[in-house]
């Protein structure tokens, strides 16, 4: 399992006072109000990032970090991830979880292995699973619980049942 969860990435500045927009990979960006704090992925390190204030611009949330008071201190950040330990990441529910956990998981169809997740993707109605098959190229599972019968998150294994007309 993960033990880091994005939570943002920083799609660009907002103002010259040091404040970026960022775009939410969280389901309720109304989170971003209870977080005290965010590690920034650089690539090369994670920095840890208080932050100071929150602030909501359509689809994006504005961030404002404590110390970082200029554009210049913030523009190179631009494209990067913003991550929360796993055990400051927002409580699951029943038959929940978290995209990075899904990511890289055997798919088993029956006893036979079908393929990896990819990707999830989120609509309207529910989440969509895309399954890399080695025998069907790319396949969408939608997370139902008709196609979705069995989820372990230890093992990273999943037991679907492909409805007619899925392949």
């Amino acid at each position: 399992m993960e033990q880091f969860l994005q939570v943002g990435v920083i799609s660009s500045t907002h103002g010259i006072r040091g404040e970026v927009k960022v775009f939410p990979t969280t389901d309720d960006a109304a989170r971003f109000k209870k977080l005290k704090k965010v590690l920034l992925d650089t690539g090369k390190e994670r920095l840890e990032l208080e932050v100071q204030s929150v602030k909501f611009f359509k689809q994006f949330v504005i961030l404002k970090f404590k110390g970082i008071d200029n554009i210049n201190d913030i523009e190179k950040y631009k494209g990067k991830s913003l991550l929360v330990p796993r055990e400051d990441a927002v409580p699951l529910g029943d038959d929940e979880y978290y995209i990075a956990d899904l990511i890289g998981m055997e798919v088993f169809a029956g006893n036979e292995r079908f393929g990896v997740i990819k990707d999830v993707m989120e609509t309207g109605a529910n989440e969509v699973y895309i399954i890399d098959s080695d025998k069907h190229g790319e396949v969408l599972v939608p997370a139902i619980r008709q196609c979705i019968l069995d989820v372990d998150v230890e093992n990273k294994k999943m037991q679907i049942r492909l409805m007619d007309g899925l392949i």
